[in-house]
This record gives C-alpha cells, structure tokens and sequence, in this order.
C-alpha cells in the first residue's frame, strides 16, 4: 500500500513539474502604443503581453512593469510608446507572455544597438 501511494505522489509531481514553463530572459522592445495592449519584440519574436479587450485579461505580474514613460521612452501616440526592456517571463511557448516574474527598463541604446531587434513601429 505504501509503494501505490509514493507512487501516485510521484507520478503527480512529475505531472505539475511537465506542466509547469521555465522562466526565460526576454530581452527588446516594450511596445504600448494604446491603452491596454503591451508586447515585447525580442529577436526571435513577438510577444503579447496583453490586448485591449482580450478574455484572457491581465497578466500575471503586469504590476512589475513600472511607468515606462518614467525613464528612456520614445512616445509615439499621447501618453503611449515603447522602450528597451530585459524581462523574467513565462510564456506559452507560441507569442504569448503568460506570467511576468522581473522587468528592467534599460537605456534606448542598448536596445538600439542590437542588430538582431527590429525597430518598433
């Protein structure tokens, strides 16, 4: 009996732990150029962080990302635009952020600098 139930433990440790993402630096350019609809363009990708009027609502984390108008930032539409960010994220693997878990806004050049990163807009 003991066997079954160490067992039955593992087995549904090892199925929380297959279900469970790896939290990955994201690095690039953090787009907000209307109100609620945030990405991330980093050189392998677009991710979306969050759209105006998505059923999957906020993200998870999305209080982590401080006034990006705050610090280096481009604005391209009243209060709205982009800057260069390095992020802690968990995504679905596809374009979607699914959990912000760090972001650090950096200087404009840094992003601007890497040849990799398309220019926003």
């Amino acid at each position: 009996m003991r066997y079954r139930i160490a067992a039955a433990v593992m087995i549904a440790a090892l199925v929380v732990a297959a279900n469970a993402r790896a939290a990955e630096t994201r690095c690039g350019w953090i787009e907000n150029p209307t109100p609620a609809n945030w990405w991330l363009e980093d050189a392998e990708n677009t991710w979306t962080i969050m759209t105006q009027g998505d059923d999957a609502g906020e993200v998870e984390g999305m209080e982590l990302i401080s006034d990006i108008s705050e610090h280096d930032y481009v604005r391209t539409n009243g209060n709205y635009g982009y800057a260069c960010a390095c992020m802690s994220v968990e995504t679905d693997g596809k374009n979607r952020i699914t959990r912000i878990l760090s972001f650090r806004q950096l200087k404009l050049a840094k992003c601007r600098a890497d040849k990799a990163l398309k220019f926003p807009g």
